[in-house]
């Protein structure tokens, strides 16, 4: 009985009846990696099969549904064996694999809760800037186009009329692929000056009507310093059609940049020159900081240049076999950097690039 030491001379009978219902207790174990759990669980769960317990072993049973794994082991060596209606008897290794399919049951996980969502970021100036340039053009008709970053001398110069010798070459300057020289000059690799190469492989795929904005990272060899790195990311865009004119391109530019930065803002053209189109024009946008009053951000003219823009060139369209008699277009590219840089007050193109965390958590 529970309490109570055994006596000498019952040694020998007490280590018998150990071993015996340890063998009873193997052999139930082996009986349940026989059977399925499901069906054990039944047994135990109904009442009749067992004798009267006391409150000592339903206590027992209760803590060990609910006791941590660790301690169950030494608790299960502990626990009685319950006596079932009849000559058989079932040990604790059938309370133990009932308990933890229990406990189990128990825990198990609703999928149909939400989830602990990790947080995540925000987008990176220049991601959202360009996102927002693309969502301006794709609301007034126009699809977006990607190429190689790695471009051939074709693509990049020739075929936008920079033909070789060219001196607005020295304007582009560029990254070589190393290893090109055995190459004729129109084959040879460079990391691309300009996103404009996509419009020229977007015309030799699809004829007019052409409307595409072409967004990349471009590569110039610049020395870094608080405006200029060698490298950085332009938007660039193209219409194709017919009877386009300098005033569709002004229109279009016009409502672009209030799009972008409020219906106050004014803008204006005036010459410059590219050699892919003719005429060509720089459009300078109203400081849309101090409203055209004058800062340090438009250097106190009011005025803030952003891109340039102009007709497609006609030799251009020699290229991708478009009848320059009967098409016309325009063209423009504008830097992400600088847009960004503006719109978020930011003084060092640099701070873009260096990844410091402490920048960039003000753009939450």
């Amino acid at each position: 009985r529970a309490g109570e030491e055994p006596r000498s001379d019952d040694v020998e009978k007490l280590l018998a009846e150990q071993k015996a219902f340890e063998d009873r207790k193997q052999a139930l174990i082996n009986e349940l990696l026989r059977q399925d759990l499901p069906e054990i669980e039944e047994q135990v769960k109904r009442p009749e099969l067992f004798a009267d317990q006391s409150a000592e072993q339903l206590a027992a049973i209760n803590r060990l549904a609910g006791d941590e794994a660790a301690n169950r082991t030494a608790q299960f060596n502990q626990l009685p064996t319950l006596e079932i209606r009849g000559d058989a008897s079932i040990p604790v290794a059938a309370l133990e694999a009932f308990a933890k399919d229990f406990r189990l049951l128990s825990e198990r996980l609703d999928i149909t809760l939400p989830g602990i969502r990790r947080p995540l970021g925000v987008e990176h100036p220049v991601v959202r800037t360009t996102n927002e340039i693309l969502s301006v053009f794709r609301a007034m008709g126009y699809s977006v186009a990607e190429g190689p970053e790695v471009e051939t001398d074709y693509y990049n110069f020739e075929a936008l009329n920079f033909p070789p010798n060219h001196p607005a070459r020295d304007t582009q300057d560029t990254l070589l692929i190393a290893g090109q020289e055995s190459k004729p000059l129109r084959e040879r690799l460079v990391l691309r000056t300009h996103t404009s190469p996509v419009q020229i492989r977007t015309m030799e795929k699809q004829k007019p009507p052409v409307r595409v904005v072409c967004p990349g990272k471009v590569h110039r060899r610049d020395t870094a310093d608080a405006s200029h790195f060698p490298m950085f990311h332009q938007v660039e865009g193209l219409a194709v059609d017919t009877n386009i004119t300098f005033r569709d391109l002004k229109g279009t530019l016009d409502h672009a940049m209030k799009a972008l930065f409020g219906s106050s803002v004014k803008t204006r053209f005036y010459p410059s020159f590219f050699p892919f189109t003719e005429p060509s024009a720089d459009m300078q946008v109203s400081c849309f900081i101090c409203g055209g009053k004058g800062c340090r951000t438009c250097k106190q003219t009011g005025w803030v240049e952003l891109m340039g823009c102009g007709m497609v060139d006609p030799n251009v369209y020699g290229f991708v076999d478009y009848d320059p008699e009967k098409v016309s277009g325009f063209a423009f590219g504008m830097g992400v950097e600088r847009l960004a840089m503006m719109k978020y007050g930011i003084d060092d193109i640099q701070l873009l690039f260096q990844g410091d965390v402490r920048f960039l958590e003000q753009f939450k």
